[in-house]
């Protein structure tokens, strides 16, 4: 099985899935509470073009990372796991293994590759396979769902259970089997991820019907990143197909980011993604989350634009993601009378974030004044204050900017 067709977004979906495994066997196995699993996707491993597909730690657990490596050749395995975990570095520095989710089955005398693949990695940094039996299983012990195989046939089936699964364990009710997933929880799980409603549900008691009311949301932190150069990129991309697959890398990606974060995803406009946080309620530190989420973007950025670059032939100016941050209020309205699924935001604060952005260089954050101030020492200590940004219909406004370039 090699899914020529779809190769790419059987990789992302797979990622989303094992994202979703660790944390949950950490919950369940470990007993480990759910805000204490930190899970990032795409992590800067310190090397020019490496990245790590998926890095998990768990409160006093080594962290770990997983590598999604389904329809690659044994060859280039070995050389991907080289490149990124051959030399110690400060980024794999106390991580204890790599869990490597592979077609074994498709691969020649399986048992000399894993050996093979083993000693590419440093020493201390151990090998643990996930084969398709393995992942199976796996998805059937979180989501009580049962499939033969990742056939191309059943995955949009696969994804459907998994959604609704996904809506059970954050809505609730008497069984999986009797659970209603409906239009306004899909919604709902789109824009906040199951962990956020089932706390809104347990925590608050809140119904679907109130999780996000028509309103005006005093102190959201709005989010606003998007990719640089997307335009060149585009015009110098021949095959339409690499477009879209890294529109859908940076789409799937970001979005796990902000509501692994405690973030609400609002929407996605071309290259560009806009998330609040603070909404419906606000968590001790959202405005560090919001940082941090944004912090997690730029390696995300710059891993598409990485694997972007490598398959077109003209080089691109610049690459990443560059971000805007601000804070105020957000107006939440109906697109329609009545309506609970079609929302929309009217803010200045959106307009202040997008005008950041625009202030903004590759792998760069920039921040309002007001946002800023609401930050602890330590985060503040990261930032200079730049010179005023020019925001047409909203003035001039005092911001402040942290460079993460990696280089």
């Amino acid at each position: 099985m090699r899914h020529k067709g779809n190769i790419e977004e059987l990789r992302l979906f797979l990622e989303n899935i094992c994202c979703d495994l660790c944390r949950f066997n950490h919950e369940v196995e470990d007993g480990i509470a759910r805000e204490d699993i930190r899970v990032d996707r795409e992590v800067y491993l310190g090397a020019p073009g490496a990245f790590a597909d998926i890095r998990v730690s768990a409160l006093d657990h080594p962290p770990y990372f997983v590598e999604l490596k389904f329809g690659y050749s044994t060859d280039v395995i070995v050389h991907h796991m080289k490149r990124k975990y051959a030399a110690e570095s400060r980024a794999t520095e106390g991580a204890s293994k790599v869990i490597l989710v592979v077609d074994a089955h498709n691969h020649e005398d399986w048992p000399s590759a894993e050996a093979r693949i083993g000693s590419s990695l440093r020493p201390g940094l151990a090998l643990e396979v996930w084969d398709e039996k393995a992942l199976l299983s796996n998805l059937h012990k979180r989501f009580g769902v049962e499939v033969k195989s990742l056939s191309e046939e059943n995955l949009l089936d696969l994804q459907a259970a998994i959604d609704r699964a996904r809506g059970f364990q954050a809505f609730g009710g008497e069984a999986l089997e009797t659970y209603e997933h409906d239009e306004l929880k899909a919604t709902l799980l789109w824009h906040f991820g199951s962990r956020c409603l089932r706390r809104l549900r347990e925590t608050r008691h809140l119904s679907p019907e109130q999780i996000l009311l028509p309103g005006t949301y005093r102190n959201c932190v709005v989010l606003l990143a998007d990719l640089c150069s997307f335009s060149s990129y585009v015009r110098d991309t021949r095959d339409p197909v690499i477009v879209r697959d890294a529109l859908t890398s940076f789409y799937s990606r970001t979005r796990f980011q902000i509501i692994n974060n405690g973030g609400m995803v609002y929407q996605f406009v071309g290259d560009q993604v806009i998330a609040f946080f603070g909404i419906p309620d606000q968590l001790p530190h959202y405005e560090e989350s919001a940082l941090d989420t944004a912090k997690a973007l730029v390696d995300i950025g710059n891993s598409v634009s990485n694997e972007w670059q490598r398959r077109i032939d003209h080089i691109q100016s610049s690459q990443g993601v560059h971000i805007g941050i601000s804070v105020g209020d957000v107006e939440i309205v109906r697109l329609r009378p009545f309506s609970r699924t079609h929302l929309s935001a009217v803010s200045d604060t959106i307009n202040l974030a997008s005008r950041l952005t625009q202030a903004a260089g590759q792998s760069e954050i920039v921040i309002s004044n007001s946002f800023f101030q609401r930050l602890d020492y330590e985060h503040r200590a990261q930032f200079r204050e730049i010179d005023m940004v020019e925001a047409r219909n909203l003035g001039k406004i005092k911001a402040w900017k942290r460079d993460l370039n990696p280089s």
